[in-house]
């Protein structure tokens, strides 16, 4: 059994008139940021040889049949906005992902997954057009992905004239949600979806397609796209705005790392919700992670005083971190690997501007576990 998936207000399919809905969706973007504190990421695929898939995406295959063939093409499309003047292009080259190889297999559905992070709270979005397919016409979009078995999916069927919501859970696929809506091959569309928490809206050229979605079945993963049997079809000006799914902490430490990279070992420590008690919020090694702060971290905090010390293995330098008010609100644990005529002073000098530049973006203490 599938878990339940609460749809408001949809008894029967309805159909919703294509062409009376605007291109505004890029625009709505833009408001959906403030709701999400969102970072954004556009995904460009012209600096990838036509041909070639890009780095980060990894094609998959769902059901059963052949895989897909996923490559980049350029295609002459028209652009996102109107043109201003009649004399402007009606249409310019650009890079676009594709799906070329139709096969008949009828529950066959070839996945392309950016893998390279996952996102919880997102809007995504891109353009797509159904290029080919006798069997179907069935082009959209893939997101929370966890593997080739489990996903949410929300397509378009230009032969069924309908857009759809679903899901695989263990490989099997829920019975689909939502309206009757007209496409056509060979035209392009706009189709975004809006994940947060056990929220989710599907907007088709800027209107929302359906009422809101509730399910809780996904709570994050990778996003990308699907199609399904023999359909062919392109997808073009891929964006994603989203809230990072890493916490402030993790983010610091993660870029404490790149600035430092050979250290042996690095821990965050600060407090997280109600909680009074010093807890690793965020380390090198993750098997740290939710540990209490020894004596001489709680002093550092205590303190507001760099620490330095030795162990077997490594030096250590335990370093108070403020918030943009100059207030303490964390420490970090450095351990350095020893290293030739090695002092304190040499080492933590070393170490306070990596902590400096970190410091510029802390609010607060509550900051460093959101």
């Amino acid at each position: 059994m599938f878990p339940a998936v609460k749809i408001a207000q949809l008894a029967e399919p309805y159909t919703l008139p294509v062409d009376m809905i605007r291109p505004t969706a890029w625009l709505m973007l833009a408001t959906w940021v403030s709701l999400l504190s969102a970072a954004e990421r556009q995904f460009d695929f012209s600096s990838t040889r036509p041909g070639a898939l890009p780095d980060g995406w990894k094609a998959e295959l769902a059901g059963s049949g052949k895989p897909g063939d996923w490559r980049v093409l350029e295609e002459d499309i028209p652009p996102v906005l109107p043109p201003l003047s009649p004399q402007a292009p009606k249409l310019s080259r650009k890079s676009v992902l594709a799906q070329t190889a139709p096969s008949n297999e009828d529950e066959r559905f070839p996945l392309l997954i950016n893998n390279s992070e996952r996102y919880g709270d997102f809007t995504f979005s891109t353009r797509f057009q159904i290029t080919g397919g006798s069997l179907e016409q069935i082009a959209g979009l893939v997101f929370r992905h966890q593997d080739s078995k489990n996903f949410y999916v929300v397509r378009a069927s230009a032969l069924g004239s309908n857009l759809r919501f679903y899901k695989f859970v263990d490989g099997e696929r829920s019975a689909p949600i939502g309206p009757s809506i007209s496409f056509q091959k060979g035209k392009w569309y706009e189709l975004s979806v809006r994940a947060e928490g056990n929220q989710i809206e599907v907007l088709l050229n800027g209107t929302n397609a359906f009422p809101t979605l509730t399910d809780n079945t996904f709570n994050a993963g990778h996003v990308g796209f699907i199609t399904k049997s023999d359909t062919t079809a392109l997808f073009a000006d891929v964006i994603i705005r989203y809230r990072p799914l890493e916490t402030l902490a993790a983010t610091l430490v993660r870029q404490a790392l790149e600035q430092q990279p050979r250290l042996l070992n690095l821990r965050l420590y600060g407090v997280s919700g109600n909680q009074k008690e010093l807890k690793c919020l965020a380390a090198k090694n993750s098997r740290d992670l939710g540990g209490a702060a020894s004596e001489t971290v709680k002093k550092v905090y205590q303190e507001n005083q760099t620490y330095f010390g030795k162990t077997t293995e490594a030096a250590v330098v335990t370093a108070p971190l403020h918030d943009r008010n100059g207030d303490v609100v964390g420490v970090m644990e450095f351990h350095l690997k020893p290293f030739a005529g090695q002092i304190e002073s040499t080492t933590v000098a070393r170490i306070l501007p990596t902590v400096r530049r970190l410091e510029t973006g802390i609010t607060g203490s509550k900051a460093l576990a959101e």
